[in-house]
């Protein structure tokens, strides 16, 4: 076996662990936020990154930034935000400046809902990262997931 293949084998158990890692997080995060609050992991993730909107320049993300933030297509975002949309948790209209702009906004209500199931979002993502760092093959990746920058906003672009 050459150096370039076990290089390449090295990269594929790394990516299989950091994927085996996600798929964890997201199963348990999926599991207390349906049942607690009628909420999805990607609901939350959406509620969340729209509730850091802000009005002042730059403070609004369009879908496509949305979209990104929340790691999904654009026909997929579209679909997630009509159903919170129907759930009155989100509203849209249109940007003053652009016509061709939507924005989106979180309701009081979906607010009210964010608020309320984060706690329960943080314990199971406390959770789901205890477990994880019980098995060596994961503790790096939660070694490094714990020591990211909490000031850093992953949410937005």
């Amino acid at each position: 076996m050459t150096a370039a293949d076990t290089a390449s084998i090295g990269l594929a158990h790394g990516w299989y662990a950091l994927s085996l890692l996600h798929g964890r997080i997201e199963s348990h995060l999926e599991r207390a936020l349906q049942s607690g609050h009628d909420l999805s992991a990607r609901e939350y993730s959406l509620l969340d990154v729209l509730s850091h909107q802000h009005s002042g320049e730059g403070g609004h993300l369009r879908m496509n930034q949305v979209a990104d933030a929340v790691v999904l297509s654009q026909s997929a975002t579209t679909r997630l935000v009509t159903r919170l949309e129907d759930r009155g948790l989100l509203s849209r209209y249109l940007c003053a400046t652009d016509r061709r702009g939507i924005y989106t906004d979180v309701t009081p209500a979906g607010l009210a809902l964010l608020a309320e199931a984060r706690p329960t979002h943080d314990a199971a993502l406390r959770e789901a990262l205890d477990q994880a760092s019980a098995d060596p093959r994961l503790a790096p990746f939660v070694a490094t997931v714990e020591t990211v920058d909490a000031a850093g906003e992953f949410g937005q672009p």
